[in-house]
């Protein structure tokens, strides 16, 4: 018996740290979003994706532009005796005045990529999200499956007990103890399992929110954010969801392309400019009566302007302009499936969200009836009217009920959470996140004109 106590004593400084952390400051579900928000590597790494397809535009836009070269030549060389120096150098421009309207068109499908990348990564943060808000949920249940089941072990151990005590006065049988032992040791696996099952929560927690959970408070769903009816969260979604408002700037980014490819196909007219200078300069020979010193300098420059109609570019180019075509069609083809995606998951979401609800009802009634009918077999049992058996049977009825209506609990503020998702409405603004709003597109204005540099607009 004693081992035994020792074992509950070691049971609960273990619980306890799991359970009940050290720091008196509680976590809310809505301080651990914004942690997400802002520490999430994947999260991060999305907004650097999105930065980088931002450069995409002005890289197009130098299609516009000139392009300056210098050039520089020294050349020495001995003929019959004679040291010769020649050197040059000279400067050339090169501009675009009309290449089949390839530029204009790569420009508008940059752009429109951009609006695409940035709808998508709205898309990532509303993911992050809800993944931080089912993990800091998931942190909870855990924590208290684990609790129940070590009080659980507790009552099962005093079952163990009283069954030893009543065997040795000879108003019990070996079978009795038999059965409390048993359930006892099933009990121990279970609270090792959900010990286990709060690691590995607390694992994935840290992955999302980029801290150990702390002392978390307990959640509520987001009642007063969800739409009115389900009809109404199809219409949100249909309008606003950045999955869906991604893929329709993708169509356009396609379309251009289209345009782009086609341009190669028509006349291109290139304006040239250069400036030059050649200089000369012959040594005197060895002997006398030989070639006579002397230097000479040349200067010239040339303005063109060139002309060039492709004929038959050996079928590449036409191959370029089907390929973009069926890109395109591609492209539109992947509006409707997300389209029926994002529709599948505003209903998966929303009629979870109503089991959910009914489900946590019934388990509070069910988790409050087997506890009354614990309690009134525990006092039959103690009056000889019910066996043992019978109170262990009852006690998996509550834990049962409690590890259930813990888990429903969980899933009514998910769900809640997730509705706001599929709608397209789980994001740091309207969730009123204590966190400064990434834009996106302060980034994107800084670098769309620039014409030279190589430091970001960071300062790397």
């Amino acid at each position: 018996m004693s081992t035994f106590r020792r074992f509950l004593f070691s049971a609960a400084l273990a619980s306890s740290a799991l359970i009940a952390v050290a720091p008196a400051h509680s976590e809310t579900i809505l301080g651990a979003l914004a942690k997400a928000y802002e520490n999430n590597a994947s999260l991060n790494s999305a907004r650097a994706g999105v930065r980088v397809t931002d450069e995409t535009v002005p890289i197009a836009k130098s299609g516009w532009r000139p392009t300056v070269g210098g050039s520089g030549q020294i050349n020495y060389q001995t003929q019959s005796g004679t040291d010769i120096f020649t050197g040059s150098f000279g400067v050339s421009i090169q501009q675009s005045l009309f290449d089949g309207f390839q530029t204009t068109n790569n420009v508008r499908s940059a752009e429109a990529n951009v609006r695409a990348a940035q709808q998508s990564l709205r898309n990532t943060e509303q993911n992050i999200l809800f993944n931080a808000a089912s993990a800091y949920m998931d942190i909870i249940r855990d924590r208290q499956i684990a609790s129940l089941q070590e009080r659980n072990l507790a009552f099962l151990g005093e079952q163990v007990r009283a069954a030893n005590s009543r065997f040795e006065v000879g108003e019990g049988t070996r079978t009795d103890v038999a059965q409390a032992d048993a359930s006892r040791a099933a009990a121990i696996a279970q609270l090792a399992a959900a010990r286990a099952q709060v690691q590995a929560s607390g694992a994935l927690y840290r992955q999302i929110v980029g801290q150990d959970p702390s002392n978390l408070s307990a959640a509520g769903p987001l009642t007063n954010l969800l739409p009115p009816s389900l009809d109404a969260a199809y219409t949100l979604a249909a309008a606003q969801h950045p999955a869906i408002l991604a893929t329709q700037h993708l169509v356009d980014a396609a379309g251009f392309s289209v345009k782009s490819a086609e341009g190669a196909l028509l006349p291109s007219v290139t304006a040239s400019a250069g400036v030059s200078s050649t200089y000369t300069d012959r040594g005197l020979p060895g002997v006398t009566g030989g070639m006579t010193a002397g230097s000479e300098t040349t200067n010239s420059a040339n303005v063109g302007i060139n002309l060039t109609i492709p004929i038959y570019q050996g079928g590449r180019v036409s191959g370029l302009v089907r390929q973009s075509k069926e890109q395109l069609g591609q492209a539109r083809i992947e509006v409707d499936v997300t389209r029926d995606q994002v529709r599948q998951a505003v209903t998966a979401a929303w009629t979870q969200y109503v089991a959910a609800r009914e489900v946590s009802s019934a388990n509070r009634q069910l988790a409050s009836a087997a506890q009354l009918a614990l309690n009134g077999v525990s006092e039959e049992r103690n009056v000889g009217q019910r066996t043992t058996l019978d109170v262990l049977n009852a006690q998996a009825d509550v834990i049962n009920a409690q590890i259930n209506l813990a888990s429903s609990e969980r899933d009514v503020v998910v769900a809640s959470y997730a509705i706001l998702s599929a709608a397209g409405r789980l994001t740091a603004s309207n969730l009123g996140l204590a966190v400064t709003i990434h834009q996106p597109e302060e980034h994107y204005d800084a670098v769309k004109d620039k014409w030279y540099g190589t430091r970001t607009p960071d300062g790397r």
